[in-house]
């Protein structure tokens, strides 16, 4: 079990830096047709509109993952516990299948119930970005070596010190993985909050597609693709210092 965990740890830092270097590969080429096109000339006219926009696309970003976060980790948690394993397995089943569901249509669902504006944008976005933290969480804390727990019960430990001293720090890793998706996730659909009059970046890519002006649809789309990369960065940062070296395939 130990070599299993920690061949499939090592397997997933390998595949997380092959797809870093992929996606700075793509907005290296990125940037680079919008500069050989001339579209750089155009994305530059509406500078002020994206200064303006990605204060709102950032602020939706950490209220919406910032309470995905605060929710979805405990969730996972309170999952994995012992007493919950009867029913744990359904109610991710169940988690699953609401991941199915259009993230448009997550977004007009909370428009009907909440009105216009920031307050169902946010619940949209929170609603999207929260089954990968749960479900990351919950394997997190259930692929810990059971040995590991059984010798903290040795050593007399209670459920809730084995829990922050064994369990947490053995599963952050893969916690942080869902995390930094679920992000992901919430950057690339922050423009859609704008269909709901959520504002952001969206307001540039749709306004754009509607004047078929490609100089104001690039100027979100790549807005959006920047910040996507710099928030990956942030909490790819966060997950290399904050997880101690010796759970840490990546140190």
């Amino acid at each position: 079990m130990a070599s299993t965990n920690t061949i499939g740890s090592k397997t997933g830092a390998w595949v997380g830096k092959i797809g870093r270097r992929l996606l700075l590969v793509l907005a290296f080429a990125l940037g680079l047709i919008v500069s050989e096109t001339g579209w750089l000339q155009d994305i530059m006219l509406y500078w002020p509109d994206i200064e303006y926009l990605t204060g709102q696309h950032i602020t939706l970003v950490l209220i919406s993952g910032g309470l995905a976060v605060l929710t979805g980790v405990p969730l996972g948690i309170w999952l994995s516990r012992p007493s919950m394993r009867h029913i744990s397995e359904t109610l991710m089943q169940g988690l699953n299948i609401g991941a199915t569901i259009p993230t448009l249509a997550v977004l007009a669902l909370s428009m009907s119930f909440l009105g216009i504006g920031t307050t169902p944008s946010i619940f949209g976005l929170w609603l999207v970005s929260l089954l990968p933290i749960v479900r990351n969480t919950y394997i997190g804390l259930k692929g810990v070596q059971p040995a590991l727990i059984e010798a903290a019960r040795g050593v007399g430990m209670g459920p809730a010190r084995i829990l922050f001293k064994v369990e947490l720090p053995n599963a952050l890793f893969v916690i942080f993985a869902g995390i930094r998706t679920a992000l992901a996730i919430n950057v690339g659909t922050v423009p859609l909050a704008f269909l709901i009059g959520g504002g952001g970046l969206g307001e540039l890519i749709f306004t754009g597609i509607a004047l078929n002006d490609t100089g104001m649809m690039l100027a979100g789309a790549v807005a959006t693709a920047f910040l996507a990369v710099v928030v990956d960065f942030i909490v790819s940062q966060i997950q290399l210092w904050a997880i101690p070296r010796g759970v840490n395939p990546l140190r």
